[in-house]
């Protein structure tokens, strides 16, 4: 996701793998690669120089525990460093009253309307379980009300709007009484896109925002933009004083100045961050998941979350043991196919795990995922159940089964031993206690 950064800290981390002692010199000289990585990253540079100051003091500070190699220890502090840069903890929503306003604000193209449709599905999902009404006060843009409730209807979410209507405001206070007399738990309301300089539009904005008393007032911005989102949101919050942000455009952007310096910047949270474009793809921030990622360690958070909407606490406690043994067969994979289909694409799913950059071989694509699937369908029961071994006879009748070569079978069988050796390392301690250094 973060291609540069992540690429030029795995590169500095591989550097003082070899270093037997952190010095003054070696920690100045990783410190200067720190800053560097983030500077190219488009982090404000405010930020960067604060952040490099508190690693510097806190590797100079510390005796290196006897447990972590001294380059682990300089890796867990630039970790631990940048969760506390996003806040430590995943921010809490205000939604207690009924129904609980949210207001979506920002500049014009910056997705808004797709935010409040993704939105909507995220709280009316399995966790959250919540009746959620759009409304559609974006009267600015052509096909803005036609956009969103195509979007909508597709998620069977209801949207207000009042056709040929001219004034948001008024919008905006109907669909407010629309949700407080049908019951609706949250009501989400869609504003045009406009600049922080454009004094009748802010204006507009601060109206709806005083008639209709919002828990919660989101800044959307891209992370394509890098600094100027966060200048912006900066420039909205000291207009009508927003509560937090979502950043969309996660999954497209080899930089992470935005998602480091946001919050920083506005001193208000990072709510969601948009990783994709299906209606799914919109996520709840969490910094240690946000730095797991930029330090290119995985992202094991968000991967047992989509995990757990998929699967009972039973199921969930089978497979955990089995994983934990690294005693999961052909069988148990086959079982949860349909399971991974739902929570999204293989490729994507596997950079969610650790050390998974060491595993190339099983960066399949999805179609590739739909043959491996055919040839475990192929195998019989007991090799499935790995009770006999694939020999070179079996892998044939697989293959021809499957419509697939042996060598497909073949790689098949080779990346599925290595993520059971992957399994069996990190249960023997190969990863250290946060699991942030493949070794």
């Amino acid at each position: 996701m973060f291609g540069t950064i992540t690429e030029k800290f795995q590169s500095l981390f591989a550097s003082l793998s070899g270093t037997k002692k952190l010095s003054e010199e070696n920690i100045a000289q990783a410190v200067r690669e720190v800053r560097l990585a983030l500077l190219d990253a488009d982090v404000h540079y405010g930020v960067v120089s604060q952040f490099v100051k508190r690693v510097k003091e806190r590797a100079l500070g510390v005796e290196v525990l006897k447990a972590l190699k001294p380059s682990e220890h300089f890796i867990e502090i630039v970790h631990q460093e940048l969760v506390s840069l996003m806040g430590s903890e995943p921010p809490l929503l205000h939604l207690s009253r009924t129904p609980a306003v949210i207001v979506l604000c920002g500049l014009q193209g910056s997705g808004k309307t797709t935010q409040c449709a993704k939105l909507a599905h995220y709280f009316q999902g399995n966790e959250q379980k919540k009746r959620v009404l759009v409304a559609a006060c974006d009267l600015q843009r052509p096909a803005a009300i036609d956009q969103l409730k195509t979007l909508c209807a597709a998620i069977s979410v209801p949207v207000f709007s009042l056709g040929g209507q001219s004034d948001p405001l008024l919008v905006a206070t109907e669909a407010l009484e629309r949700a407080k007399k049908e019951a609706f738990d949250i009501l989400i309301v869609d504003t045009a896109g406009r600049l922080h300089a454009d004094e009748a539009l802010m204006a507009e904005l601060k109206e709806i925002k005083r008639a209709l008393n919002p828990q919660e007032v989101f800044f959307v911005a891209s992370a394509a933009t890098g600094q100027d989102a966060v200048k912006t949101a900066q420039e909205f919050d000291q207009k009508i004083g927003i509560s937090g942000s979502i950043l969309t455009m996660l999954d497209g952007s080899a930089r992470a100045g935005a998602a480091l310096s946001i919050s920083q910047v506005t001193k208000k949270p990072l709510f969601f961050e948009g990783v994709g474009e299906k209606i799914g793809d919109l996520q709840p921030f969490n910094p240690r998941s946000m730095a797991d990622r930029i330090l290119g360690m995985g992202d094991v958070i968000n991967l047992v979350r989509k995990a757990k909407e998929q699967m009972d606490e039973e199921e969930e406690k089978k497979l955990e043991k089995k994983l934990k043994n690294a005693t999961f067969t052909y069988q148990d994979y086959l079982q949860q196919m349909k399971m991974v289909k739902k929570m999204g694409s293989f490729k994507s799913l596997f950079k969610m795990l650790p050390g998974a950059s060491k595993f190339s071989e099983l960066e399949h694509s999805d179609q590739e995922f739909g043959k491996m699937e055919a040839m475990i369908l192929s195998m019989t029961p007991e090799e499935r159940s790995e009770r006999v071994d694939l020999i070179f006879p079996r892998r044939w009748r697989v293959a021809k089964g499957s419509g697939t070569s042996v060598d497909d079978v073949n790689r098949m069988v080779k990346g599925f031993k290595n993520l059971k050796q992957m399994m069996k390392q990190m249960n023997k301690g190969k990863f250290n206690k946060e699991k942030l250094l493949w070794r």
